[in-house]
């Protein structure tokens, strides 16, 4: 019976490592932002990727953390440059390598730039907390990305509340799109395989754009929503470490086991 507990452990660790590790399993009450570098020269713009990922959401009372990542001081500050300073949250001038944190108390869509270099813009969302379970009894469409690691690129896993979801999946690199497929999900899982591996250092990024619930071909016909439904950051090396953990958990269990075994003498 040790046996069987010690190896269980080792193994309920791997399990437990990769569910804290994965975004669908975490809340709204936080959320980051890259300032990645290059933003301070146009371009990023015509990507959204001037801030990454250019819209978060979080509930209210939850914290947007902003990293900038570049060589050049920005600003994260609430309003547009067409309209000005919203006045709601500024950071004023802040350095390379440093952050900025703020905590968002009501409900509302808040789009932000840098008074610096005004091409870069992003939107923070803030919702009622559980909102994300509300939506899910309204039966909108709600999608978990998970990935995984494979040889010489990234399994990117899709997880929809729905049958029949027709979308558009699209994942960016470094500013470089690596892979953009419009597919049907018969089923409610779905996967896609991109020929790159992420890193925290250059991640890859995905997006998921419903294009309607429905059969194929039959586009009068569909339901649900229409527009992005989910964005992740895929760093698939938490994976391999997961894997190394639960191979050495099932190791561990025929060691054990091998030598807690009677062997009879003649």
């Amino acid at each position: 019976m040790k046996t069987i507990a010690i190896g269980s452990f080792f193994v309920l660790f791997a399990i437990a490592a990769g569910m804290f590790a994965n975004p669908a399993f975490a809340d709204h009450a936080t959320a980051s932002v890259s300032t990645p570098a290059g933003t301070s020269v146009p371009g990023c713009e015509t990507t959204n990727e001037c801030y990454i990922p250019y819209e978060v959401t979080v509930d209210v009372g939850g914290v947007v953390t902003w990293s900038n990542d570049d060589t050049a001081a920005h600003t994260v500050t609430g309003g547009s440059a067409a309209d000005g300073p919203s006045g709601v949250f500024d950071s004023s001038l802040f350095m390379a390598g440093t952050t900025f944190s703020h905590e968002f108390e009501a409900v509302g869509e808040y789009p932000y730039f840098c008074m610096v270099h005004p091409w870069m813009e992003g939107i923070v969302t803030v919702q009622e907390a559980g909102a994300d379970d509300d939506s899910m009894m309204d039966g909108e469409l709600m999608v978990v990305v998970t990935d995984s690691a494979v040889k010489g690129g990234t399994q990117v896993d899709l997880e929809f509340s729905e049958l029949h979801v027709n979308y558009e999946i699209t994942a960016t690199q470094n500013g470089e799109v690596i892979l953009q497929e419009t597919a049907h999900a018969m089923e409610m899982t779905a996967s896609h395989m991109v020929d790159s591996v992420g890193s925290d250092d250059n991640p890859i990024d995905v997006e998921i754009v419903s294009l309607g619930i429905g059969a194929p071909g039959e586009e009068d016909n569909w339901t649900g929503p229409v527009g992005t439904v989910a964005t992740a950051k895929v760093v698939p090396e938490f994976g391999t470490v997961a894997m190394m953990i639960l191979s050495v958990a099932i190791i561990s269990i025929v060691a054990i086991t091998a030598k807690s075994r009677v062997i009879p003498r003649y």
